[in-house]
């Protein structure tokens, strides 16, 4: 009884369909990312929502041990988040004081 040839090794070291691999990204770290991005260039009050975002998606991997990926991309968030709000911050303030002479100027 003839058995079929076993299938090709791959050269590359592919994890086919065993399961192996890179973990999976978490769900929220491309959010964060997404949401860091948009208040660094659009929009700042995106910033302290990637910020909150971008850090309880980098504790719950760091929690898993490993078994879930994405570390590098929440991270991103969670500092563009924090560069966005106080983009948001300095915003405010600038605001405020432009108002603030506006009305002392006009007495």
């Amino acid at each position: 009884m003839s058995y079929p040839p076993p299938p090709p090794q791959d050269p590359y070291g592919s994890y086919g369909s065993y399961g192996y691999g890179p973990p999976a990204n978490h769900k929220n770290a491309v959010l964060a990312l997404i949401l860091g991005i948009v208040s660094l260039i659009f929009c700042s009050l995106c910033g302290p929502f990637a910020w909150v975002i971008g850090k309880r998606a980098v504790d719950e991997i760091d929690a898993s041990g490993g078994r879930i990926g994405g570390r590098g991309l929440a991270q991103a968030g969670y500092i563009c988040g924090i560069v966005g709000t106080a983009f948001l911050a300095i915003s405010i303030v600038v605001i405020i004081i432009v108002f603030g002479v506006a009305a002392n100027s006009g007495t």
